[in-house]
């Protein structure tokens, strides 16, 4: 249990160490409070066009500041010391932080679990999806200047740039002119579960909400179906598949 001060400037060095990187978790959480706030007033096309002016605004501003107290410059909004990485440290860095966040949603499933039971964490999960699936094709769209109507060839592009596909082995086969058939080959979850004989976690209820809405965001035309997603049964090469077509 931390030491009872009366002010900050009376803590020691771990001490202060520690409350830097509480305020900035604090900063974090009332970063994501804003969001979702605006959007239960007001609609999640406001939400992410307010995120869109404050996000690129509030990075500038901090990075700059933090440039400033350890030392640092930056490129173009970009601090330099990831611009002079090696690509391969680099790209491990992409692929750490890819598997923090699955790490971060596997604990947020588990507070709820262990305390509330698994119906609880799967409905909770499956209600996020619904949020973050289309905020993560919103995002994915502006990265990559897809616009708003990419087709089936956005889509594709846009799913090869979900954080999911650092971690996990994914493929596509076309189907038609107006269809693509998206397999996840290898999923780090159910792997990890497999290693340990546990049976395959029953993601469709999440999938089923995660495909559909992030397809629908990159393209309102596009149409989801689910070929296979467990606890369905599965052939050894891949985990879940769902299908994607274009209606004009």
């Amino acid at each position: 249990m931390a030491t009872a001060v009366e002010t900050t400037e009376n803590l020691d060095q771990e001490q202060t160490a520690r409350l830097v990187m509480d305020v900035m978790h604090r900063t974090i959480i009332h970063y994501a409070l804003w969001f979702t706030e605006i959007r239960h007033q007001m609609g999640m096309e406001k939400a992410l066009e307010a995120l869109s002016v404050a996000s690129e605004k509030s990075l500038g501003i901090q990075l700059k500041r933090l440039s400033k107290i350890l030392g640092f410059d930056l490129q173009d909004g970009i601090p330099a010391p990831l611009l002079n990485m090696d690509k391969k440290d680099l790209s491990a860095l992409l692929d750490g932080a890819a598997i923090n966040w699955l790490a971060n949603d596997g604990v947020w499933f588990q507070a709820v679990e262990f305390t509330n039971g698994m119906n609880d964490a799967k409905r909770c999960n499956d209600s996020c999806w619904a949020h973050f699936s289309p905020f993560e094709a919103w995002s994915i769209k502006r990265f990559l200047n897809l616009g708003k109507q990419p087709g089936l060839e956005g889509l594709k592009q846009a799913l090869g740039f979900r954080v999911y596909a650092r971690i996990n082995v994914q493929s596509f086969e076309d189907d038609g002119p107006d269809a693509f058939i998206f397999r996840m080959n290898e999923c780090r979850v159910q792997v990890a579960r497999k290693k340990k004989n546990l049976p395959d976690y029953p993601c469709k209820s999440a999938g089923l909400v995660e495909y559909a809405y992030f397809a629908s965001a990159v393209d309102s035309r596009i149409q989801t179906e689910c070929i296979g997603c467990p606890p369905d049964a599965h052939p050894d090469d891949w985990y879940c598949a769902w299908r994607f077509s274009l209606k004009e």
